[in-house]
């Protein structure tokens, strides 16, 4: 193979209580991007549409995150690189993360597959560093592997999937702002209560066990963030409105998606998540603010060919 053309996933991190180690693909929303090997060697970016992004390397995250994977291998040539981008940035649906996942899983194929997974959520680390100041792995951990991932450990870095129930749908409406994630990063707190702290530890093992179990009333209970959203919340508009709707008609859970503004839910059955779509929307067309929604199964492949 001489040309990829794949589909990468946006994806929903942190999953309310799990910040910075949870974290899921979806189905509906992603970029579309072309890698060409090449005989020059090198990464060059040659093509963005969709969004006005840099095409320098050292200031794109695609560009970056192909660095890191070439400092650990020898090659005679190069790769050109195209992105079709339909993830907005700053959409805190992992537009950055897309961009870093997409890049270095393509690479790996053409190469041949000298790197394992671990070391593709290592390299697209590289291009989040770049994005938000902090080399996490919520975002692209899900792109790469499908389905719920969690991140166990960063040093060393120790990713692990986790099972997606059957009848799991997110709703996700992403109001027309943007929310750089390094300015949310700011916002929150360095220390954290040992009170909170326990019971968002207890909301973390609660939502992997419903996960596993497919108790989605055990999921809807562990779905509750004490510690970030309290914080970011404020950065969104009408978000209480919007979460309220969300769970009066049936959803399990909802919150911020990464960074924001982008808020989702989770609902057991398409016709709930759909509901939850309609509710949403009415929150927002009455504060007059313009959105964008969608409504995806769990994506449990990740990045595939197209």
């Amino acid at each position: 193979m001489s040309v990829l053309k794949i589909f990468v996933p946006a994806t929903i991190a942190n999953i309310s209580c799990g910040f910075d180690v949870l974290g899921l693909a979806l189905d509906t929303i992603g970029d579309e991007m072309t890698i060409r090997k090449v005989a020059q060697k090198g990464i060059r970016i040659t093509k963005i549409t969709g969004q006005k992004l840099p095409l320098e390397i050292h200031k794109n995250v695609a560009g970056v995150a192909a660095l890191a994977l070439l400092a650990e291998i020898d090659t005679e040539f190069g790769f050109e690189i195209e992105i079709d981008k339909r993830i907005k940035p700053g959409s805190g649906i992992g537009s950055s993360a897309a961009s870093s996942a997409g890049t270095v899983w393509a690479i790996n194929e053409l190469l041949g597959k000298p790197f394992n997974t671990t070391d593709l959520i290592r390299f697209s680390m590289e291009g989040e560093r770049l994005a938000s100041g902090v080399a996490h792995a919520d975002n692209v951990a899900p792109a790469l592997l499908g389905g719920f991932t969690l991140i166990r450990s960063y040093e060393p870095l120790d990713v692990v999937s986790i099972p997606t129930p059957k009848e799991l749908y997110a709703t996700i409406i992403h109001p027309q702002i943007e929310v750089k994630t390094s300015d949310a990063r700011e916002i929150l707190k360095t220390k954290v209560p040992l009170k909170e702290a326990i019971k968002q530890w207890g909301n973390v093992g609660g939502l992997i066990s419903g996960l596993y179990s497919e108790d989605y009333a055990l999921i809807g209970r562990s779905l509750q963030d004490f510690i970030v959203e309290p914080i970011r919340s404020i950065l969104i508009p009408a978000f209480d409105a919007v979460k309220q709707q969300a769970l009066s008609s049936g959803a399990l859970g909802c919150g911020i998606s990464g960074s924001g503004p982008s808020i989702f839910a989770l609902s057991k059955g398409e016709d709930t998540a759909l509901k939850v779509a309609d509710a949403m929307k009415f929150v927002y067309e009455k504060v007059g603010i313009d959105y964008e929604i969608h409504v995806s199964k769990i994506n449990k492949q990740g990045i595939k060919i197209i």
